[in-house]
């Protein structure tokens, strides 16, 4: 993360006007740039905002004296595309963007999405044509891209990273085509995967490629490996050999077993080197990359970002969410079974320092754009901001079965950057939208207090996600009341201050081991508790995660049988108990 002048350092040329990455060939030779070092490709549009990966890992490029260039939603129906910039002379980048291509294209039910937030205007095609060779984002976006690099210059290096290549790392689901499918990088058939955030590794794979040195066993990689180089290569320390595609392709419980593998060794931040046997080959990827500290949290988020939408892009959905929002921290140890963000993120929270938060606001308020409201500080979960483990732990578990003793929880944290933030000049609001963990809340009074009745946008969002114990030690949430218990608190804080708190829950059904009968207590009881049905969804097997695992194999982790939601028919009639709740509380 370094920001010293070193060798490598070649970007010396006065930016272009607009201050972007170059977007165009116009926009790199305006700068004075004959070719570029790196050519970024994403099936986003182009938003210069720490918010979107390609942006974050661009200007780290950049910062690092590279020559980055930015390749946003090509079309793929051409390789000239991928001539834009000339042959990049270290690496093509590919990102799917910031979600999964399949989750951003398709519905959990595959029916096809008519918006995409990501892309201007919301407009998922280009122009009117609406069919799927048309779409800004094709399916599978990062084999796609790597296949129209590989086609335009054979001999450039191809590496994918983002979200979609991070979950897709191994032989995983794919429940548009409700198949098991290889690991992206072996159908990509690229030189490299980037998994996790990917900062420490990808300017890694720079310095290498710009020395002529070779890419392998880079921590937070993956590489393709043939049956001769897997006896050839020494590893740094003893493999864990995963089930194979064919061993669970004939067996589906053996994916559970992956799976869990996978997961323990996310949670304990493993060096140890991962194999898997795909259709053809290996995977290998080698261990987690250490986190980065929070100085070096800091240093990334204070990259000149403009914040904007490239002007060809006009104005994208995503952005507008987002534009006056800030990012605090990273990772969670929730370990939600339906949830990715260990898998992706990490499961160690870095928290950025108050400093460093308060100097963005800063930037935000003075935007001509702004309306006095931080719409959010936040993270993947908003109130493990400054939270810490006080010991070495591989198990990173700290919510379940009940919040660890060694979790330092201090609220003060919380309190003081919030009280901070509302007396910055122009600031009028501060929300906090992000998720909330109520368990974390309820140990620290003082900062719900503060959030319930200074920092909450209209209704306070939770995710209880179900009300009934034996779904929610499926989906490694806490039951025993905890619901009940929170609801309480805050109405009790509400009656003490004069304040109406409301409550968005929001629900999953069809999870696996979810029955019609759960549902109904569902209802019956977020009925009782006085919460509406207003925001729920079915479940999506997506990749990278337990509860696909379990949906997949029709068993928990114990292998014990569990009921599977598999067909619209059955997650449809799960559903529409909801509706129908919903459409009671429509007539009150």
């Amino acid at each position: 993360m370094s920001r010293k002048k070193n060798h490598h350092r070649r970007n010396t040329d006065t930016p272009s006007p607009n201050h972007f990455l170059p977007a165009s060939r116009e926009e790199m030779t305006a700068r004075g740039w004959d070719r570029v070092d790196i050519v970024l490709v994403t099936g986003d549009a182009y938003v210069d905002h720490p918010s979107f990966g390609i942006a974050l890992i661009g200007r780290l490029l950049e910062a690092n004296g590279y020559r980055v260039a930015v390749l946003a939603q090509p079309r793929h129906d051409d390789e000239e595309e991928f001539r834009r910039f000339g042959p990049p002379r270290l690496f093509f980048g590919i990102s799917a963007g910031n979600l999964d291509s399949i989750v951003a294209n398709y519905t959990g039910n595959a029916k096809v999405r008519d918006i995409d937030s990501y892309s201007p205007a919301g407009n998922p095609y280009f122009g009117k044509e609406r069919q799927k060779k048309s779409r800004r984002r094709p399916d599978r976006a990062s084999i796609r891209y790597a296949s129209l690099a590989r086609a335009a210059y054979r001999d450039v290096p191809v590496v994918l990273g983002g979200l979609e290549a991070s979950l897709r790392r191994f032989t995983h689901w794919d429940y548009q085509q409700e198949k098991l499918r290889n690991s992206v990088l072996a159908d990509a058939k690229a030189d490299l995967l980037v998994y996790g955030m990917g900062e420490r590794a990808v300017l890694e794979i720079a310095r290498r490629l710009a020395e002529g040195a070779s890419l392998q066993g880079i921590a937070g990689t993956c590489e393709r490996l043939t049956d001769r180089e897997k006896e050839e290569r020494t590893f740094a320390g003893q493999p864990l050999t995963l089930p194979s595609w064919s061993e669970i392709n004939n067996d589906q419980k053996k994916f559970l077993e992956a799976e869990a593998t996978i997961d323990r060794h996310a949670r304990a931040l493993s060096s140890a080197p991962l194999l898997q046997r795909q259709q053809s080959g290996w995977l290998l990827q080698h261990g987690w990359p250490t986190p980065l500290s929070q100085e070096e949290l800091d240093a990334l988020y204070q990259l000149p970002f403009t914040r904007l939408p490239h002007p060809e892009a006009g104005e994208v959905p995503a952005h507008r969410m987002v534009r006056h929002s800030v990012t605090i921290l990273r990772g969670c140890y929730g370990n939600c079974a339906f949830c990715a963000i260990t898998r992706h993120q990490g499961p160690m929270v870095v928290s950025r320092s108050s400093f460093s938060v308060l100097a963005e606001i800063r930037q935000v308020a003075a935007r001509p754009d702004f309306d006095g409201t931080v719409t959010d500080l936040g993270g993947p979960t908003a109130n493990m901001y400054g939270t810490r483990c006080t010991k070495a732990c591989t198990k990173r578990d700290c919510l379940l079965p009940k919040v660890c003793p060694n979790l330092e929880i201090d609220q003060g944290v919380f309190l003081e950057l919030l009280r901070a933030a509302a007396k910055l000049p122009g600031v009028e609001h501060v929300f906090v939208s992000s998720g909330l963990r109520m368990e974390l809340l309820l140990r620290t009074p003082e900062l719900l207090r503060q959030i319930l009745l200074h920092h909450t946008p209209g209704a306070l969002k939770i995710a209880p996600e179900h009300t009934e114990d034996e779904v929610l030690r499926l989906m490694h949430k806490p039951g025993g009341g905890l619901l009940e218990d929170f609801l309480t608190t805050c109405r009790r804080i509400g009656r003490e201050s004069g304040k109406k708190i409301l409550f968005t829950p929001y629900f999953i059904s069809s999870h696996p081991g979810c029955t019609v009968e759960h549902m109904r207590r569902l209802a019956t009881e977020a009925g009782r508790l006085g919460l509406s049905l207003r925001q729920f969804q079915d479940f999506t097997p997506t990749p990278g995660t337990l509860s696909t695992a379990m949906y997949l194999a029709g068993c928990d982790l114990k292998g014990h049988p569990i009921a599977v939601a598999r067909n619209a028919g059955e997650r449809r009639q799960q559903r529409s108990i909801l509706e129908r709740e919903l459409r009671a509380l429509r007539r009150k």
